[in-house]
Formats: C-alpha cells, sequence, structure tokens
C-alpha cells in the first residue's frame, strides 16, 4: 500500500509540474473513430507520457504480458509454459544488459523512456478495471521494462531469430517498401509506400500515432509495447523498413574439453554463473529451478549436448540508443538531417526506404555488419566451427562501407527483402565492389513481382501505387503457366486436362472471388516453388527479374496437378471453389474472406497462412501495417492497420479494420487539424490524474 501510495504522488508531482510548464499548448489526446490517438503536446516529456497512456488503453493486457515476459518472469507470473522464454532471457543476459544500457543511454532516450512508463502507469492507476487480474502482478512497470522488451523483440526474434530457431515457423514474415521518385510520378511528387507483414500477435503486434510536438506532426507506427515511431513520416519525409538479407549474428559449435572448449588448440574455461527462476505451480505456490549459464569469448551458450555446446554471438550489444535514433529520424525535416540520425548506427538490422518533399528518394542497406576474415557468404551462413579465433569478429562495417542508392536513374528503388543489388532493375549496385558476406545473391518471386508492376509504368499516379501495394497477382503463376499448360497437352490425363480448363479461366490472382487460385495454390505447394531444381532454368544474376523458368520434369508437374484436382473434387466437389470461401480471416470473433497468401507465390500483398481446419486456411500475418504516402503540398496519405489499433478484449478497435482487409481497401490518415478535428469521437486533456475525458 505504501509502494502504490508513493507511486501515486510521484506521478501527481510529474503532472503537475509538466502541465505548469507550458501554458501555450494544452497536451491532448484526440481519439478518432478508427481508435487512433492523435496526441498535441508541448513537450517531449508530455508527448511520450500521453502516447503512453493512449498505447495502455488500447493495449494494457498485451502490454503486461509481453513485458513481463520480456523480464525473465513470466514462468513466476503464469507458470510453466514460460519457463523456457526466461531461460533464454538469462541466457542472453538481457537483465544485466538493460543495466548497462541504463547506465550509458542519452539523456534523451531517459527522459522519453520516463515519461512514456509515466503514462503507462498511470493509465493502470487510473483504470484498474481493465487490467486482468493475472497481469496485476506485473506492475507497477520501469523503464528497464523498455529496454528489456525492446532487447528481447529486438535480438531474439530479428538479429538472431534465424539462430535460435525462433522464426523457422514464420518463413514469410518480412516487408515490402517502395520509393517513387519525380520522374517515375504522374504528379511529380516522391511517393512511399510502408508496409512490413509479420505475425498477427503478440510482440509483432503494432500501434498506431500520431504525435504533434509543439506543432510539428509525425505520423506513424510502432510495435507495441515501444516509445515513439518506428515507420513514419511527417510534413517533409518519410521512410520504411524492410527486413533485410544481413548476417549479423553467428552460431559456433564448440568442443568440449577437460570441462571447458577448445579454441585454437588450447582449452579455454567458459565463465558460469547461475540463476534461479521462480515457476508458479498449478496451486498457486512457486517452485525455484535453478539453471546454470555457460559463456565463451563468442557468445553465450545457447544449447548444450554431450560432447559440443553451441554459442551465439549478436552484433548491437552495445548499441543503447536505437529508439532515440528512430525519435531522430522521424523528427528530421531534410535528406541531410535524416542521414545524420542514421549515421548514429543505433539501429542494427533493417533495410531502409525514403522519399521527402524535395523529391529525394533513397535506400540504405541499413544495420552493423561485422568484419569479417573470410569473404565468403557461404562460410559464414552456416554453424560455423568454432575452434579458430580469427572467426570471432569484434569490428563492424561503418555506414559509410554499407550499399546504399540515392535517385537512381530509373526513378523509383524498391525491396521485398531481396538483397541490396536489385533495389533498381536494371541493377545499380555491384555486389563485386562490397565483402561477399554482405549479402547474397538471389531474387525470389515476390520481389520479382514488386519490380515488375514498376517496370511497367512508366508514369505513377498515386491510386496505381495503392493498387501495386493491394495486388494479389502471382508472378509465380505468370512465369509458369505457359509450361504447365503445354506438359498437359502433351499428356495423356484427362483429369489434368479438366483442371487446365479452370487455370485457363482464372484471373491468376487471390483475390476473395478468384476462381482457380485454390488449385493452383494446392498444386504449386505439392511442385515446391521454392525449389531451384525443380526449374530448368534455374535463377541467374544476369536474368534477376525473369527467372526461374521452365520445368525440370514437365511429366512430373502434369502427375502433381492431377492429384491435386483429384484431391480438391473429393473435399469440395468442385475445382473452381472461390479462393475467399476456403481462406478466410478468423480474428477476435470476425470470420471474414481473405485475399492474398505468402509471398514465395509472388504475391506482393501478402496474407501468409497461420493455421487450418478441414474445411478452411487461415491467414496468420502478412500485411500489417500499410501506409502509401505522396509528398506535395500537402502530404497525402492511405494507411490500413489490418488488425485494428486495439487489443483489449472490449475495445471496438479489435479487429475493426479487418473488414477493410477483406475487401482490399485502405482508409485515410488523418494528418492536418482539420481532418482530425472532423473524425474525432473524444477528446482526453491533461490533468494531475492523468487525462480525463473533455465534456
Amino acid at each position: 500500500m505504501k509502494t502504490n501510495i508513493l507511486f501515486t504522488l510521484i506521478v501527481v508531482s510529474f503532472l503537475t509540474i509538466s502541465c505548469t510548464q507550458q501554458k501555450k499548448i494544452e497536451t491532448q489526446i484526440a481519439w478518432d473513430t478508427w481508435g487512433v490517438p492523435h496526441i498535441t503536446a508541448s513537450t517531449t516529456e508530455e508527448l511520450f507520457f500521453a502516447q503512453g497512456w493512449a498505447q495502455m488503453h488500447n493495449h494494457a493486457n498485451l502490454i503486461l504480458e509481453l513485458y513481463g515476459s520480456s523480464r525473465g518472469k513470466g514462468a513466476q507470473y503464469w507458470g510453466k509454459d514460460k519457463f523456457e522464454n526466461d531461460m533464454l532471457i538469462h541466457t542472453l543476459g538481457f537483465g544485466d544488459l538493460a543495466d548497462d544500457w541504463e547506465s550509458k543511454q542519452d539523456p534523451e532516450t531517459k527522459l522519453i523512456f520516463k515519461s512514456f512508463v509515466e503514462g503507462l502507469n498511470a493509465y493502470a492507476l487510473a483504470y484498474p478495471e481493465a487490467i486482468d487480474e493475472k497481469n496485476k502482478i506485473v506492475l507497477p512497470l520501469t523503464t528497464k521494462d523498455v529496454n528489456m522488451h525492446s532487447m528481447y523483440v529486438i535480438f531474439s526474434r530479428f538479429i538472431g531469430g534465424s539462430d535460435l530457431g525462433r522464426v523457422q515457423q514464420w518463413p514469410d514474415m518480412g516487408s515490402n517498401t517502395y520509393a517513387i521518385g519525380p520522374q517515375r510520378s504522374a504528379s511529380g511528387n516522391a511517393m512511399l509506400v510502408q508496409n512490413p507483414h509479420l505475425p498477427w500477435w503478440q510482440e509483432f503486434l503494432f500501434f498506431e500515432s500520431h504525435l504533434n510536438l509543439k506543432n510539428k506532426n509525425m505520423y506513424g507506427t510502432t510495435l507495441v509495447g515501444f516509445p515513439g515511431i518506428t515507420i513514419g513520416f511527417n510534413e517533409h519525409l518519410g521512410w520504411s523498413h524492410t527486413d533485410n538479407t544481413i548476417d549479423n549474428a553467428d552460431t559456433y559449435e564448440l568442443e568440449l574439453k577437460d570441462g571447458g572448449y577448445v579454441l585454437d588448440g588450447e582449452v579455454q574455461e567458459f565463465q558460469t554463473s547461475k540463476k534461479m527462476i521462480q515457476v508458479k505451480q498449478n496451486d498457486g505456490s512457486l517452485v525455484a529451478q535453478e539453471i546454470q549459464l555457460l559463456k565463451s569469448i563468442h557468445g553465450p551458450i545457447v544449447s548444450q549436448k554431450e560432447d559440443k555446446v553451441l554459442a551465439l554471438r549478436m552484433v548491437g550489444l552495445d548499441r543503447p540508443n536505437m529508439l532515440l535514433q528512430w525519435w531522430r529520424m522521424i523528427n528530421s525535416r531534410s535528406f541531410d538531417e535524416f542521414e545524420s540520425a542514421l549515421k548514429m548506427a543505433q539501429i542494427p538490422f533493417w533495410n531502409v526506404m525514403y522519399a521527402d518533399k524535395s523529391g529525394e528518394i533513397f535506400y540504405l542497406f541499413n544495420g552493423l555488419v561485422p568484419k569479417r576474415t573470410n569473404d565468403s557468404w557461404a562460410y559464414w551462413d552456416r554453424i560455423i566451427p568454432g575452434g579458430k579465433s580469427v572467426d570471432i569478429w569484434t569490428e563492424v562495417h561503418d555506414y559509410d562501407d554499407l550499399p546504399k542508392i540515392k535517385n537512381p536513374m530509373n526513378g523509383w528503388l524498391q525491396n521485398a527483402n531481396d538483397p541490396p543489388w536489385t533495389s533498381t532493375i536494371p541493377m545499380t549496385l555491384n555486389p563485386a565492389d562490397y565483402p561477399g558476406y554482405m549479402a547474397p545473391q538471389n531474387m525470389a518471386f515476390r520481389p520479382q513481382r514488386s519490380a515488375r508492376m514498376l517496370l511497367e509504368d512508366e508514369s505513377i499516379t498515386f491510386d496505381e501505387l495503392v493498387d501495386y501495394k493491394l495486388s494479389t497477382r502471382l508472378e509465380v503463376a505468370d512465369r509458369i503457366l505457359d509450361d504447365l499448360f503445354t506438359a498437359i497437352d502433351a499428356s495423356d490425363s484427362e483429369k489434368a486436362k479438366e483442371a487446365k480448363i479452370v487455370l485457363e479461366k482464372w484471373d491468376r490472382e487471390a483475390d476473395a472471388d478468384s476462381k482457380g487460385m485454390l488449385l493452383f495454390y494446392s498444386w504449386a505447394r505439392k511442385f515446391n516453388v521454392r525449389k531451384s531444381s525443380n526449374y530448368a532454368e534455374q535463377w541467374s544474376m544476369d536474368k534477376p527479374n525473369t527467372t526461374p523458368d521452365g520445368f525440370s520434369d514437365p511429366n512430373e508437374a502434369v502427375k502433381l496437378l492431377e492429384q491435386t484436382a483429384i484431391e480438391l473434387d473429393a473435399k469440395f466437389g468442385s475445382l473452381d471453389t472461390p479462393w475467399g470461401e476456403y481462406y478466410r480471416i478468423n480474428y477476435n470473433g470476425k470470420n471474414l474472406p481473405a485475399n492474398g497468401i505468402d509471398g514465395s507465390m509472388g504475391v506482393f500483398r501478402v496474407a501468409w497462412p497461420g493455421g487450418a481446419d478441414d474445411k478452411n486456411m487461415f491467414v496468420g500475418g502478412g500485411d500489417s501495417w500499410v501506409g502509401v504516402i505522396e509528398f506535395g503540398d500537402e502530404v497525402k496519405a492511405k494507411v490500413l492497420l489490418s488488425y485494428g489499433n486495439a487489443t483489449q478484449k472490449n475495445s471496438p478497435h479489435n479487429g475493426d479494420q479487418l473488414e477493410l482487409f477483406s475487401k482490399k481497401e485502405l482508409r485515410d490518415a488523418w494528418f492536418t487539424k482539420a481532418e482530425v478535428e472532423s473524425n474525432t469521437a473524444r477528446i482526453e486533456v491533461i490533468t494531475e490524474n492523468g487525462f480525463r475525458e473533455k465534456k
């Protein structure tokens, strides 16, 4: 009780001081009809206090579950199912790292985190009924929680996600982005497409907000639990991120000997420590379980066997100001200011795609790339034998070393998680100019579709760019259907010929009403479109956007189609069931026709499967945030947060944008003062007790 009283006094004191510092602008939250907070403030403290309050309003229970798990105390709070996650957090040393970060962070980072957390806590105090009983144990929240959660997401889900085996269940987790220059834009204005597609659950969910600090407008999204804006735009410029083909984590297999590990022929001792993890039992009691932690010169030991262990080495552990860099990016007013923010080099991962009002477009293969002794990509793209100290990197490449393109001759830039070389077609960047380990050489079907749509349009309108973003046309179908039809004609399979009739009439799209998509998709899964040996002509750097092509075994392709047709006939009684009758959106009680599919099919509108039953398959992730922005005299933007801007059980905004997703529509981003005022559902104003609704 004493702790709660003291905490309340601290919050009240903060609010009282903040409210008296500035009288010119009243700090308020204008909630629009989509549940998006439009926050106006005159100080950074009040702005982030309000954003913390707003995030807690929309995601209180989710934030507490995320922060509680990221503390490494999930098993203590909620039971044994969280034990392995707690072990990982302790193994990677996030608790100690968070303390180290807090001691080294820029004062502005500390101010942002402090204000944001005070907003989170103030909402929890004002509305305890919004929080499930099982989650109240996580309160109060601290700035260390922000650090631990951000490092948990960035290091265990992205930088080390593949090495830890944590992202393989989402093979199509990624993003798309475009930047269109004035010479390719019908209006003469630069345009930008923002489009991450992540799982539609937990730490991957986005939060949309509009921030106005001293009349400076900033709009965009960030992952729930993160302060600020990590993909956004303002009146002058905008950017997006995509997962890049960066190798900035390595797993080493170490040979055990005499209680230590072998390095350069000598036995080295592990750094050892122990941790106690409290595990909640079914009766509510706690049982302590001890775990032993080992660390080598390579990094922490993340897997142990009888005679070998695996050690993980990651970049970015010495970069405590990632969120500050994003704050500087959204506050930039020109390319020079934006590039200065990029040169902070605090964000260790993700491509950057940029466009601005001056007509500049820019792509950066952003991140921290280790300086390695062996030049080969293949050498590092594996579990590395850890016996040689020469393979333990200690430095990373500077900003100037990274692949980047500004204002290319072709007038556009694209990235759909392909390496930097194919950000333009014809290619502008030459892999030979960079170390071989910088990035691989490939271009999958989705980035090929991405580039094709721009290559085929010399003058792109805003509406056309929206259509391209929402396109469900399959590059795979355009590439190989002619070969499949030729093979069918040469066969004696009546069932395959029946299937051909359906595929000839199909629009080659994955729209809800597309008849033939289910047939093609079911065949393509059997065929395995990702497998290079299935094609007569395999992918080539000389023809990056037109290969692979043809079948290495046409008869097998026909045989698989015949099998597919028999199975679909038995299951559905038809070969032309509309795609949306089979592929569904099942989210928070809503059941709607879906469109799109995973990126392996060469679809730009990604909506990848996350489960299925006897009759249907369901979307599990894909297009999360979509922003299409034109930088004219006034910013024009269409956006969508597919699953809505809230996860609270009773919120009307939990899933309220899915109808638009199902219909392939975007909504206006209300960015100007007049737009916000016309679409405001209610207003909250700051008081000494947090925010209260303005009557």
